[in-house]
């Protein structure tokens, strides 16, 4: 089987206005020939904007979170087709701040990957233990166990990427040890080949959770890691792009 193509996936969360399109668009000039993909996943607010502004280039665009329905009464929230619709490629789901703060279960992750599908969007689907799961040895086992019931059998054939986020190491400038990072990815790659045969080879496996310019090159060497889902290193151009070079 082919190796994964690497991705490296910013993700804006709640950051960014208007005037944030001209750090797009400088992040899209200074892309150059990155051997892997590159997107940026902005606020639902602003993927109209910034599609139409860096146009049909090697920047793809994503979203943060979608609807396990494509339409109806549910205030505030986006779906996947209208994600589609605005010009999003891909769309980052099951991530721990959905997970812990909205109380998101791997079925309902599930739902929304089906969802993503359904409209034509790549997921990103985020898996990723606790502090306190870490240090009671349970790590592989949650992890493993999100991998399994967030990831539907209809990603079969289909092109998506697993984000490993250690929930502890999002936003505090901790991250784990290279042989930690290896073991779990590892583990969620014998775990996408379990469920998906020979198709489980296909899909990079990336790494989130304080990804900088002066960690991303030993990260992105590590074993099984096949890209990056960037936090706040990814609103800034010189830093995103060094973090893209890094591959």
């Amino acid at each position: 089987m082919t190796a994964p193509q690497p991705l490296i996936a910013g993700n804006w969360k709640m950051n960014g206005t208007s005037a944030s399109i001209e750090e797009a668009r400088a992040i899209a000039a200074g892309v150059g020939q990155c051997r892997g993909r590159v997107a940026i996943c902005p606020p639902s607010i602003l993927i109209h904007r910034m599609a139409q502004a860096l146009g049909a280039g090697q920047v793809l665009i994503g979203g943060q979170d979608a609807h396990w329905d494509d339409a109806g009464a549910f205030t505030g929230d986006v779906s996947a087709e209208m994600l589609a619709d605005a010009g999003a490629q891909l769309v980052i789901l099951g991530h721990s701040e959905r997970r812990e703060g909205y109380r998101e279960t791997d079925e309902i992750v599930a739902r929304k990957v089906q969802a993503a599908l359904r409209a034509g969007l790549e997921p990103i689907v985020c898996v990723g233990e606790t502090l306190e799961q870490r240090k009671a040895g349970q790590a592989l086992e949650v992890v493993t166990g999100q991998v399994r019931g967030s990831l539907p059998r209809e990603l079969e054939g289909r092109a998506f990427s697993v984000a490993y986020e250690p929930v502890w190491a999002i936003g505090t400038g901790l991250t784990p040890t290279t042989p930690e990072i290896e073991e779990v990815h590892r583990a969620i790659r014998a775990t996408l080949v379990e469920i998906f045969g020979p198709a489980g080879v296909g899909a990079p496996v990336l790494y989130g959770g304080s990804v900088k310019p002066n960690n991303a090159a030993e990260i992105l060497q590590a074993d099984e890691v096949g890209g990056a889902l960037v936090g706040g290193a990814s609103l800034k151009a010189s830093d995103f792009l060094a973090i893209v070079q890094a591959l």
